[in-house]
C-alpha cells in the first residue's frame, strides 16, 4: 500500500471518529452527524480493502 492512499484513508477514519464523538454536541443534527461519521469510517476501511487490493494484485 502506497503512502498517499494510506494517509487519505487514515484521515477519513480519524475524521469519522471525530464526527461520531461530536454528534451529541450538535443540537438538532445528531443523527445526521453520527451517520456521516459512520460513512467516513466505512469509506476509510473500504479504500484499502477494495480499491488498493485490486490495484496491487494486478486485476
Amino acid at each position: 500500500m502506497s503512502l498517499f492512499p494510506f494517509l487519505i484513508a487514515m484521515a477519513l477514519f480519524v475524521f469519522g471518529l471525530w464526527l461520531m464523538s461530536v454528534a451529541d454536541v450538535v443540537i438538532g443534527f445528531e443523527a445526521i452527524v453520527f451517520l456521516g461519521g459512520i460513512l467516513c469510517a466505512s469509506a476509510a476501511l473500504a479504500i484499502p480493502i477494495n480499491v488498493l487490493g485490486r490495484r496491487e494484485s494486478g486485476i
